[in-house]
């Protein structure tokens, strides 16, 4: 059911994505900043007309209907962990949480036509996260091999991947959970390398401090830690111990688990491989080679499986990313966005048509 006026928290939600300010918004409308700070309020005595609600949708660039939807099952701050929190700017920071909620909106559409995976994520709260890994490894039947595509590991096992195509490095990764769904977003402007390395991150947040900080722990050191051993278990980098360490021998070792030279010699360096002496050395020297950044021989950045088996299987029912967003009352550049970049869909202007059948199983294989 469509609103018959403005709905506060949707012009909060479009302002804060476009990182906008009450002021910024006031000057590109024209309108007085208390104007547009009292029609963000559920408790307003006034609303706005339809041309005002008009001119806030151009200025924002997002289509009226949006404006007029319901209530939105919004993100909680508090529920999402950043990682530099010292240097993210608020407007970034709220940006990304807003894509969150958008991802929510996504997602529900996503699960009103498909049967998409169960959660599979146990509580790991009291498991040191070495232990972790290798119990999360156990559960779903890794064993010590590569893990050959980390996003399409965590969507079999019930985890809603999201792209974030932030223009900051600052909002890496994020994840968070949500009526019992799990959800991870992802940078894409990150390395395949550490692209991979941040999922593996935010795995261990969600395995490990789903319910809480626990007390005297450092949650970012947890989560690096698990990443690490997750995609590098111990008895696979025992088993490569090098006589004499080379970078070059590094670079050719990392494409084995698809991780950074850094992360690896890293890695190789805790698990007892690697001499304090070899360590700083091999750390100098990838520094000196802009390995901190960038990676030689890099790996290609991974992207969902299940959503591209979404958006091909709405494809055969004549279903565009442009019907998607019509019906979600969203711009196509945020679902492009938020769904790892797809080429838009072409083909088809009608939503879904009515039907009893049973929502398609999607299955990764």
């Amino acid at each position: 059911m469509i609103n018959a006026q403005l709905n506060p928290e949707r012009l909060k939600l479009a302002r804060l994505r476009r990182k906008m300010t009450y002021i910024a918004l006031a000057k590109a409308t024209g309108l007085s900043s208390k104007s547009v700070a009292e029609y963000e309020k559920y408790e307003s005595l006034f609303s706005p007309t339809p041309q005002t609600v008009a001119l806030l949708a151009e200025k924002l660039n997002y289509p009226e209907s949006f404006f007029y939807g319901d209530d939105i099952d919004c993100v909680s701050p508090s529920s999402v962990s950043f990682r530099s929190t010292k240097s993210l700017k608020a407007a970034d920071q709220h940006a990304a949480e807003a894509a969150a909620t958008l991802g929510l909106l996504i997602n529900e559409y996503f699960e009103n036509h498909f049967n998409l995976p169960a959660s599979n994520l146990p509580n790991y709260r009291d498991f040191e996260p070495e232990a972790a890994a290798e119990a999360i490894r156990e559960e779903w039947g890794l064993g010590v091999k590569s893990i050959s595509n980390m996003i399409h590991l965590l969507e079999v096992n019930g985890i809603r991947v999201f792209s974030l195509a932030e223009n900051t490095l600052d909002v890496d990764a994020f994840s968070f959970w949500k009526n019992n769904t799990a959800y991870i977003f992802l940078n894409t402007q990150k390395t395949g390398e550490r692209s991979r390395f941040d999922a593996a991150h935010e795995l261990g947040h969600l395995l490990l401090h789903r319910h809480g900080t626990p007390q005297g722990k450092d949650l970012e050191e947890e989560a690096d830690e698990f990443a690490s051993a997750l995609l590098m278990p111990r008895r696979a980098i025992i088993a490569t111990k090098m006589g004499f360490p080379t970078l070059d021998g590094i670079i050719a070792l990392k494409g084995n688990w698809k991780v950074s030279a850094v992360a690896l010699i890293v890695r190789m360096k805790n698990v007892g491989i690697l001499s304090e002496w070899q360590y700083r050395t091999l750390m100098v020297e990838a520094t000196r080679k802009g390995l901190r950044v960038s990676e030689i021989n890099g790996v290609e950045r991974e992207r969902s499986m299940i959503i591209e088996k979404i958006l091909n299987a709405l494809k055969k029912d004549n279903v565009s990313l442009y019907d998607i967003s019509k019906k979600l009352s969203l711009p196509v550049e945020e679902l492009s966005n938020l769904l790892f970049r797809f080429a838009l869909l072409q083909g088809g202007t009608g939503g879904f048509q009515s039907s009893t059948k049973t929502k398609p199983t999607l299955r990764l294989v």
